[in-house]
């Protein structure tokens, strides 16, 4: 099963961005290489529930399985030790990456309430987007009902553009809402 996404790419984003950006070779041509989506639950260190219901809904979210993060240092103020479990993660690779990418733009990104497009200054200056979500009831897959507590995430999109330019055009042809101003 290959996903829609990617037979886009192939066909209409490569030869766009060939087009625009004067590539020689196809092989130079930006594509997507992983997504990463990370969710922090500071309150697992009380709680260890909370932990695995976020995992749960982040399994639903993806579709793969997420790995548990623990803390790398102790910090006193907030009550964390090292090697504590506070939270989870998911590296979304091939079709799943796609789809995932897929249904963010379609389906979740235009469920947030007041929405005017996702920040264009985002960029990591290597051609990485990190994108942050207050609440995971955007996507459809979630029910409403059976969440415990709203919980935000970072998604973090990882290409091989060489500069922040070259990443924004890749990620409009995708349909990557940014706004305007």
């Amino acid at each position: 099963m290959s996903s829609r996404l990617k037979e886009t790419y192939k066909n209409e984003i490569v030869p766009a961005l060939e087009k625009k950006f004067g590539y020689k070779n196809t092989l130079e041509v930006p594509k997507l290489d992983k997504i990463v989506v990370n969710m922090g639950v500071g309150e697992a260190k009380e709680n260890a529930k909370l932990l695995e219901s976020a995992m749960g809904d982040m399994q639903i979210i993806t579709g793969q399985k997420p790995v548990m993060t623990v803390a790398k240092k102790s910090i006193a103020n907030f009550k964390i030790r090292e090697g504590m479990k506070i939270g989870c993660k998911v590296t979304l690779r091939g079709d799943k990456m796609y789809e995932f990418l897929d249904r963010l733009v379609n389906l979740a990104l235009p469920r947030v309430r007041d929405f005017r497009g996702v920040n264009p200054n985002s960029f990591d200056g290597r051609g990485n987007y990190a994108l942050g979500i207050r609440e995971q009831l955007i996507f459809p897959e979630i029910e409403y009902d059976k969440v415990d507590k709203t919980r935000g995430m970072d998604i973090i999109i990882v290409t091989t553009a060489k500069s922040d330019e070259e990443a924004r055009e890749l990620l409009v042809q995708f349909g990557m809402p940014f706004s305007k101003n």
